[in-house]
Parts: C-alpha cells; sequence; structure tokens
C-alpha cells in the first residue's frame, strides 16, 4: 500500500509520460494484462488511456487492472490512469520513506 507521500512522488513521475495502452471496447482482457504485466515489470510506472468506446471508466478499469497484476493504484484524471508495481528484477523507482 502506497503512503501519500509515496502516491505524489509517483504522481510528479508520471507527469511526463505518455500513456502506452488504450482499454477501448474490447475491455480487459487476457492480451492486455499480460503486456501490462510486462511492461510494469520493465518500467514499474505506466499511463493508460481510457477510450470513450470502453464500457468501463478510468477508474474502474484501474482498479481492475491492478487486481489482474498486482499492481497499485496512482492516479486516475478524465480518461487517464497511472498505475505502479515495483519491478523484481530490475527496480529502476526509488521510493521515499513513509
Amino acid at each position: 500500500m502506497l503512503t501519500s507521500k509515496q502516491r505524489a512522488f509517483l504522481r510528479s513521475k508520471a507527469n511526463g509520460l505518455d500513456a502506452i495502452f488504450q482499454v477501448g471496447k474490447g475491455g480487459i482482457n487476457d492480451n492486455l494484462i499480460s503486456q501490462i504485466s510486462d511492461a510494469l515489470e520493465a518500467r514499474e510506472l505506466i499511463k493508460i488511456n481510457v477510450l470513450e468506446s470502453s464500457m468501463l471508466t478510468a477508474r474502474e478499469a484501474s482498479e481492475e487492472i491492478c487486481r489482474l497484476t498486482s499492481a497499485e493504484p496512482v492516479q486516475c484524471v478524465g480518461a487517464k490512469a497511472v498505475i505502479y508495481r515495483a519491478s523484481e528484477k530490475n527496480p529502476q523507482i526509488t521510493l521515499p520513506k513513509a
């Protein structure tokens, strides 16, 4: 579980990121979850765009993706969601202490 200080730190890091995944009318499937999990292992912090054609809101999509990938939600603003999961093999982001 992230503290508010850690969440703020990750939000500042995510500010310059571009969304690398889109959730559309196809919703969240196994292939998307596998790709997101691989991206989280490589990058630790990713941004996802939820299209208007999706049946999910950004918050709903973020919660579902986090549940399926064991990640932490960082932020949801409009149609964008930011999620974080510490890499097991190659950690790049050092979180501030609580």
